[in-house]
């Protein structure tokens, strides 16, 4: 009776998803860090008390927020390059991950700036302080520790939309996987490491998310 799982298999075909994985890491990675500055600034723009700038930035979120991701990403890949706008798959989707998300974290973050007390905003303007350094020195630090959680689980979820990316030919895990599986007809291998590698790494996410919740509550305590 031939075994279930093939070891010899799994053996070979781990040092190709090894490689796969940093791909799904880098573009976890440089997505989220687009998403995360982008979307604070979006939240800072949108909470201006100039309608010009505040009603474009929210029609953009919403907007963003309301179209799926895998659209978003074939435009970006298929449809700029006739307007001359030609990037490459890697680029494209950290990119797309990254707007897509931003939208996301741009309303995470505004949720927390709308919670700091009306006090330290007066107190700001009795200081004669710019409205930069009242973001910077005294706002923004209050307004982050509470929503890391919410930016912790969107960092996961960017994570699991990777397999995405081989939409528009970027080689991540999932796309390997099934490579692999169709080259050699086994696909029980190739997408149960995929999986596993996923939920460890999930995992591990949920936890340094928690680590770093912990440290700012204690450091602000």
């Amino acid at each position: 009776m031939e075994a279930l799982v093939d070891w010899a298999f799994v053996w070979d075909i781990l040092p190709l998803l090894a490689r796969a994985a940093l791909v799904t890491i880098e573009a976890t990675l440089l997505g989220f860090g687009l998403a995360a500055s982008l979307g604070l600034l979006l939240a800072i723009a949108r909470m201006s008390h100039q309608p010009w700038i505040a009603w474009p930035v929210a029609g953009f979120i919403e907007f963003i927020r309301s179209t799926p991701l895998l659209v978003q990403l074939f435009f970006m890949f298929f449809v700029l390059p006739k307007f001359g706008i030609v990037m490459p798959a890697f680029l494209t989707g950290i990119l797309g991950l990254g707007l897509h998300y931003s939208s996301y974290c741009a309303e995470v973050y505004r949720s927390g700036l709308e919670n700091v007390p009306r006090g330290q905003w007066e107190a700001a303007l009795a200081l004669n302080l710019s409205l930069p350094r009242t973001y910077w020195d005294i706002v923004i630090p209050q307004a982050i520790p509470p929503v890391i959680p919410a930016l912790g689980n969107y960092l996961v979820s960017l994570f699991k939309e990777t397999p995405l990316l081989s939409a528009i030919a970027v080689l991540e895990l999932m796309q390997t996987a099934k490579i692999l599986g169709s080259e050699y007809f086994r696909y029980l291998e190739p997408i149960t490491i995929v999986g596993l590698f996923f939920l460890g790494l999930s995992l591990l996410s949920a936890a340094a998310i928690r680590r770093v919740e912990h440290w700012l509550t204690t450091r602000r305590g």
